[in-house]
């Protein structure tokens, strides 16, 4: 008996149509973000506030960094100006990241609070503290980062200027002598946080917030930075900025860098939570954004709309790779799929062109072409943490152990 007569054929083709139809959007998506990313950069004016008359506080949420602290704090200390404030917000601390933070001359508020954990408390946390003096610009920098010269006048001139959140180029590098996982991973990060960043910049003036390297207009920061442990709360409020009609400015020509982890436990439970708040923002925040680009049409959602539905590349290579051989399968027993198997070849057609051109433009240094091809098996490698998503999501913050 044939398997697929209790199906009737034209509902299995116009279902498997329409599936493969919303399975190659994100690689179209993802092609047209590469592409503007290499487009001309428009010229914005050159005029902006003095920053000496620009207040600034530094915000560094620190939860056991004392390995990482120190070297962040006179990064930034070197970029600070008369009355700029640099504040650590030692957040549930077991070591003594408070005092080697006072050590630098920097200010230090310690929160202790066994149930509200997450970097969303500790920068809440902060934002109380400022109320009674509050700044011009509130800048926020993760505890393990370093920053390009003049990175915070750049920073705070845009906030300024634009009276939007402002997010610079946030890098993370693979360590001297890294394995090929690593520097994968370094291309993904770059393909992620600068290409498509870069290209939604240039099509809408808009992007996502990274986490780190992120400014804000004072009223912004102290109306929307609110306590939460979601696990990817510079996403969402990103989202919600964009909605409210501020998006997120990116400077590319200021850079913020930390480096991955060499151990491989700890690269994966990184990257575990990295890819569930990816995957939880795309769920969660997806519909609303589409909501308000239906109700108020504009360029900063459309692309932020275009780079969300992207999911992570290592999950859509699979899912491309169980489509194609289902719908090959199909074929041979005679059930017309051909327009949903021309459909997923396109896709992976835009997918492997936009991977190719980000290599050509911004990786070679960091992967030859043999290697390039080698990125399936880090697809592979990243299997256990989409089961473990399906099985036991991560649904709130957690810190990343760094021991190697």
């Amino acid at each position: 008996m044939d398997v697929f007569t209790t199906i009737p054929i034209s509902l299995l083709s116009t279902f498997a149509t329409a599936a493969a139809f919303l399975l190659a959007i994100p690689a179209v998506c993802l092609l047209i973000l590469t592409v503007s990313a290499g487009g001309p950069q428009k010229e914005r004016s050159k005029q902006s506030a003095d920053r000496r008359s620009v207040k600034v506080a530094i915000l560094v949420p620190a939860h056991n960094e004392s390995a990482h602290v120190l070297p962040t704090l006179l990064c930034l200390k070197k970029q600070l100006s008369s009355g700029d404030r640099l504040i650590v917000i030692a957040d549930n601390c077991q070591d003594d990241t408070a005092a080697l933070a006072l050590t630098t001359g920097a200010e230090v508020l310690e929160r202790t609070d066994a149930k509200l954990r997450g970097k969303g408390y500790a920068l809440a946390f902060g934002v109380d503290a400022l109320r009674a003096s509050p700044p011009d610009v509130l800048v926020v920098v993760d505890a393990d980062c370093t920053l390009s010269d003049g990175a915070i006048d750049d920073l705070a001139q845009r906030c300024v200027q634009t009276q939007c959140p402002v997010q610079m180029l946030d890098l993370m590098i693979a360590p001297p002598d890294a394995g090929l996982r690593t520097r994968i991973l370094e291309f993904a990060w770059l393909l992620k946080n600068q290409v498509r960043a870069q290209g939604s910049a240039h099509l809408g003036h808009a992007c996502h917030l990274m986490g780190t390297g992120m400014a804000f207009p004072w009223g912004l920061a102290a109306q929307h930075i609110l306590a939460t442990g979601h696990i990817a709360e510079d996403m969402k409020l990103g989202v919600d900025l964009t909605i409210a009609g501020y998006p997120t400015q990116f400077l590319s020509t200021s850079q913020i860098t930390s480096e991955f982890p060499l151990n491989a436990a700890v690269a994966r439970a990184q990257k575990s939570r990295w890819e569930h708040g990816h995957l939880t923002t795309l769920s969660q925040e997806l519909p609303k954004l589409m909501t308000a680009l239906l109700r108020r049409p504009s360029l900063a959602l459309m692309v932020l709309t275009m780079d969300l539905v992207i999911p992570p590349l290592a999950l859509y290579f699979v899912c491309l790779a169980i489509a194609t051989p289902l719908l090959l399968l199909g074929n041979i027993f005679s059930i017309p799929l051909q327009p949903a198997l021309l459909m997923v070849l396109l896709a992976w057609g835009a997918l492997m062109l936009a991977v190719g051109l980000a290599w050509l433009r911004y990786a070679t240094h960091l992967l030859s072409a043999r290697e390039l091809i080698s990125i399936p098996l880090y697809a592979a490698w990243k299997l256990p943490i989409y089961f473990a998503y399906l099985i036991k999501r991560k649904s709130s913050w957690t810190k990343t152990e760094r021991k190697v």
